[in-house]
């Protein structure tokens, strides 16, 4: 078996499970809650873990009220012998979350944490404990990793439908024990509102669980705020954060639909009365920063940035890309030189530089676009592109330029063992690159596997751009557009790595987690 074993480990984690499902918000699931000042405070939104490493990992929560977040850790559940961490002060300033960093921790082993909440004017009132679990990373090889990835959450007005159990997708996923889940972006549709029933094609009515942040597109900070606590109603999610670490990034969706830097909306949208893109980003940044664990976006850090390395072992490096916040301005793309590419030139120097650094025997480039299916823009009514390709098959062009220097780098450094992994087009497919097909030669040959959505309306397949070469091996994708969750075309992939021959394996699943595509790579090896 390629994943290490962990005997006893379902069974040991019955019981915190069991505790985040059962959750239940004061207000009901169908509203977000009003505090209650009464008692003691409650952390009713669940529990998550992030950017887990060797020794570290972060913790987050919020709370109904101010108080102080208290971390105790274990080896086991009964909490013998607890490690005590203590946390920020959870405010009003952060929408009442908070992040504490857990150091020190004992690598490749499972950690089993609980969180309190405490009255800021008197410790000894705490609320109840919440509890989670997650594994930190094995600096043993033949410990093997598995991860998960995926995007799109709430898309397209179909949100959480408690006639279908909310987002089951994460329970399929959960049952495959991950060490750790690949957010790939769209994690909310701030431009998405969520009104209480939808038609389905061939009758019958979607049924969603509504609140006031998302009867309309997000624009001030409470109602990105409110976006993003608006996916913690669900069940399934909550258990799963509590028991699977997550690597998150952001893409366009966060703040509003195919939006770059500068953008200025347009007079006749009228669903908005900011009209700077910039004004909104900084909000949608300040509330993403707030509601996941991510130590590049606390206060303090350079620019709030997204993009990072995950080392996880001496098998995988992730390499998670912000191809939003740096990008040039969506256009016809077409020009023969581009400076700012999609990545823009500081982002592109750091992740040559940290790619040839890796000594991991898989480096996977996490990113929130794909490279050569062609996405267009017509959210202003111009034919703009959005992604990396344009259509033309021919020589580099545009945001291409870019990446065809990343992949001559690759080439020329001798650099092995690169994958891209994607989202944001509501299919799955997996595409192989091969210069014998490109206009661009001077790369060695990769894959890029695409999956999702988790929630949100599926979409036919995108078209393919000839110039570094893709072969789509795999696709499977609806005919029609914004096909409902409840007519399937939800997806994740798998990434298992073994540890004893390195080889690693990609499977695409559907929503139920059965698998529909399976390709095996072998490591150091070209042109596979």
């Amino acid at each position: 078996m390629s994943h290490r074993p962990l005997p006893g480990r379902r069974s040991v984690l019955r019981g915190s499970l069991a505790a985040s499902a059962a959750l239940t918000l004061p207000a009901g699931l169908g509203a977000a809650p009003a505090f209650a000042r009464s008692g003691r405070p409650r952390a009713d939104w669940g529990v998550q873990t992030g950017d887990v490493t060797s020794d570290s990992g972060l913790v987050w929560v919020r709370a109904d009220r101010p108080a102080r977040m208290i971390v105790e850790t274990a080896a086991t559940e009964s909490f013998r012998d607890p490690r005590r961490w203590h946390g920020p002060l959870l405010g009003a300033g952060t929408d009442f979350t908070g992040t504490t960093r857990l150091h020190g921790l004992p690598s490749g082993e499972q950690i089993h944490y609980r969180v309190l909440l405490a009255d800021p004017d008197d410790p000894r009132r705490t609320g109840e404990p919440v509890t989670g679990t997650f594994r930190t990373v094995s600096r043993r090889r033949r410990d093997g990793v598995r991860f998960l990835w995926s995007g799109d959450l709430a898309g397209q007005g179909w949100g959480i439908n408690p006639d279908l159990g909310g987002y089951r997708i994460y329970d399929a996923m959960a049952r495959l024990d991950p060490d750790f889940f690949l957010c790939s972006g769209d994690n909310i549709y701030a431009d998405g509102p969520i009104p209480e029933t939808q038609a389905l094609p061939g009758g019958g009515t979607w049924r969603n669980v509504t609140t006031e942040e998302k009867a309309k597109v997000a624009e001030t900070l409470a109602e990105y705020r409110g976006n993003f606590r608006y996916n913690l109603l669900d069940a399934n999610l909550r258990a799963f954060n509590a028991r699977v670490p997550s690597v998150v990034q952001w893409d366009d969706h966060e703040v509003r639909n195919n939006w770059y830097p500068g953008e200025v909306i347009a007079t006749t949208d009228t669903r908005y009365t900011e009209k700077s893109i910039d004004v909104l980003a900084a909000r949608a940044r300040r509330a993403f920063s707030e509601y996941f664990p991510l130590p590049t976006l606390r206060p303090g850090a350079r620019e709030g940035r997204v993009y990072r390395v995950l080392r996880q072992g001496p098998l995988l490096d992730v390499f998670v890309l912000d191809m939003r916040t740096y990008r040039n301005a969506n256009s016809p793309d077409d020009q023969t030189t581009d400076p700012r590419g999609i990545l823009g030139r500081e982002q592109l120097e750091w992740l040559k530089r940290e790619l040839a650094r890796s000594r991991a025997v898989w480096k996977v480039i996490a990113a929130d676009m794909p490279i050569g299916l062609v996405v267009p823009d017509a959210t202003e009514g111009r034919p703009n592109f959005e992604a990396v390709a344009q259509g033309d098959p021919g020589a580099p062009l545009g945001r291409e330029l870019q990446i065809a220097e990343l992949l001559r780098f690759i080439k020329h450094r001798r650099i092995t063992g690169t994958l891209w992994l994607t989202a944001d087009v509501h299919h799955t497919s997996a595409q192989h690159y091969q210069p014998s097909r490109a206009a661009f030669t001077d790369f060695e040959p990769f894959w890029e596997f695409v999956s999702g959505p988790l929630n949100a309306g599926a979409f036919p397949a995108s078209p393919l751009d000839g110039t570094f070469g893709p072969e789509r091996v795999f696709v499977k994708a609806p005919t029609a557009s914004n096909v409902s969750p409840a007519g399937g075309y939800q997806f994740f992939g798998e990434v298992d790595i073994d540890g004893d021959s390195g080889e690693l394996t990609v499977r695409l699943r559907e929503q139920d987690g059965s698998v529909l595509f399976s390709r095996t790579l072998q490591p150091g090896r070209v042109g596979q």
